[in-house]
């Protein structure tokens, strides 16, 4: 007996790797430098998140402390972060000036300040360094090695910077980098006139192997737990045998491209094949019938290991035929586990997104700060069209009501429950739900048909959009209120501010008058559960996108 399990534990396994295909890069040169700031102009440039120009008016105050021979400009983006501000550049280079970007101290806006800088130095010639923050050091590192400029100069404050007294952020300033303990100003001042080398040709990620290198069992699950390709729990090992059987579920050929995946804009998107998606399936434990509807999510590009630090999630939800072909659950638990097609499906999305976007890793490709429990089989089950009494999710979507489909929703941060409609007070009762939804994501009702049914009889909503109207006119605070929340401070106010409407005419409204908080067309309603009571959640989740199943079949 014992020579057999030796023997067992020597038979060597050939398994396929997981992971998608990187992008190309191509290496860029950075602006060339003056040898000192003497008489120059250095634009301060705020990227408009959470407090960050209160950093840069004590970088400020700093030069016209220690440095009065140059002129400083504090001026800020024309709309969020995520967006680029060609105008701006081209002010700052017509005025020979030089660039202080900052702060990247969040998952998203690190990336995009990083992108910014390189912008300024490859396309606009412009020296520049980027203000961040010291947990955001790996994510930057990663950024701007996709983006082929990986020797841009980056200083490193602590973190938070958000809330911080004028005093506490100037000693920030005064202080020391947190990465190389150089004083922050004097990394400023090298970072700005220090000449820079220019990266060499393109940038190699690195060739993605077919195939892991052979080894036992045992081996290769600690392989596939250590890389970060699981998500910590026991896989089914992708064999060649199993991939195959896969495979055979779709008429798409194995090396056809399905989509494109990143962490979070201007992180670098990797590629991954119908292969790939089927490596990843296989892990999750799904069976080959489900194969199409994970193709389709794939195919939507959209993320569900997103690195956001406000720990996102993102939910499907399946419409159609393929729902009782594959025997998904829309009733009792449709949410919840016990079904083996909602749960390996909505697991091969998270393994699909973690690999095909070349990883998932707490510190570099993973920010949430928090977490977040729901991508673990990332909220996906099926409509229960059968007891609703509207038109479904993918109808409304532009589809047929024997098409069957796959829509991703993306936030999930926030959620509210309730028992039933109350006959007299339901509307306040609502109200008050919706105004527990963080006003930055629209809500998305997932409501027991119980519940469904009682929107009909109380409230008269015959259609699905008269119910998501009220809703839409239900849900408003004081524009005062609305206007001093933080995350619309750094999402909303800053494209209400340069015109962009109907933001821009909200900011007019006095701040005792109430104002919506979400456009109706942003607002969704699905129907699921099994009728064993009326409960129902609210989720603040953004529609990402609908796809087709049949068309990967």
């Amino acid at each position: 007996m014992l020579d057999q399990v030796v023997q067992t534990e020597s038979n060597l396994l050939t398994v396929h790797n997981p992971v998608g295909y990187p992008p190309k890069i191509t290496g860029k040169a950075p602006a060339p430098r003056p040898d000192t700031l003497s008489g120059k102009t250095v634009f301060l440039v705020d990227c408009r998140f959470d407090d960050s120009i209160d950093l840069l008016k004590q970088v400020e105050a700093w030069f016209a402390e220690h440095m009065p021979g140059v002129t400083t400009q504090l001026v800020s983006l024309a709309s969020t972060y995520k967006n680029d501000d060609p105008e701006l550049w081209k002010r700052i280079k017509a005025a020979g000036g030089l660039a202080i970007l900052g702060v990247g101290h969040c998952s998203t806006c690190a990336p995009a300040v990083t992108t910014h800088a390189i912008t300024l130095e490859t396309e606009y010639g412009v020296p520049t360094v980027a203000l961040h923050t010291d947990k955001f050091t790996r994510v930057v590192a990663s950024t701007a090695r996709a983006k082929g400029l990986p020797q841009v100069p980056f200083v490193f404050v602590p973190q938070p910077v958000m809330g911080k007294t004028p005093i506490e952020l100037r000693a920030y300033v005064d202080g020391a980098d947190c990465v190389t303990g150089v004083p922050v100003m004097q990394m400023v001042i090298e970072g700005l006139t220090q000449p820079r080398e220019a990266s060499a040709g393109d940038i190699a990620y690195g060739e993605t192997p077919r195939f892991v290198e052979p080894a036992t069992e045992a081996q290769l699950h600690e392989t596939f737990r250590a890389t970060w390709w699981s998500d910590q729990l026991p896989v089914i090992l992708p064999t060649i045998e199993r991939v195959e059987e896969m495979l055979a579920a779709t008429s798409r050929k194995p090396n056809e491209v399905v989509g494109q995946m990143q962490p979070t804009l201007n992180r670098g998107r990797w590629s991954y094949t119908v292969e790939k998606v089927a490596v990843n399936a296989v892990m999750a434990g799904a069976k080959p019938e489900y194969f199409p509807v994970i193709l389709a999510i794939a195919s939507a590009g959209v993320s569900a290991r997103g690195s956001t630090s406000s720990s996102a999630s993102p939910m499907v939800v399946v419409n159609g035929p393929v729902r009782h072909e594959i025997g998904m659950n829309c009733g009792i638990g449709a949410m919840g586990p016990y079904n083996h097609a909602n749960a390996t499906i909505g697991r091969a999305y998270g393994f699909l997104s973690q690999n095909g976007q070349g990883g998932s890793v707490p510190g570099d490709t993973f920010m949430g700060s928090i977490g977040n429990g729901y991508t673990y089989n990332n909220l996906t089950f099926a409509e229960n069209e059968e007891r609703s009494p509207w038109d479904p999710l993918h109808v409304q979507k532009g589809f047929k009501a024997e098409d069957s489909t796959a829509s991703i929703f993306y936030g999930c941060r926030s959620t509210t429950f309730n028992l039933g409609l109350r006959e007299k007070y339901w509307r306040e009762h609502v109200r008050d739900m919706l105004l527990g939804t963080d006003a930055l994501t629209p809500p998305v009702l997932v409501l027991d048909p119980i519940t469904a049914q009682q929107f009909v009889d109380r409230g008269g909503f015959a259609k699905k959009r008269e119910l998501i109207e009220w809703l839409a006119q239900t849900a408003t605070m004081p524009a005062g209120r609305y206007w001093d929340l933080q995350l619309i401070q750094n999402y909303v106010y800053p494209r209400a501010t340069f015109g962009e409407e109907p933001l821009a005419s909200k900011l007019n409204v006095p701040e005792d008058r109430e104002i919506e908080i979400w456009e109706a067309d942003d607002i969704h309603v699905v129907v699921t559960g099994g009728e064993t009571n009326g409960y129902w959640q609210m989720m603040g989740a953004h529609h990402r996108a609908t796809v087709s199943i049949d068309e990967w079949r």
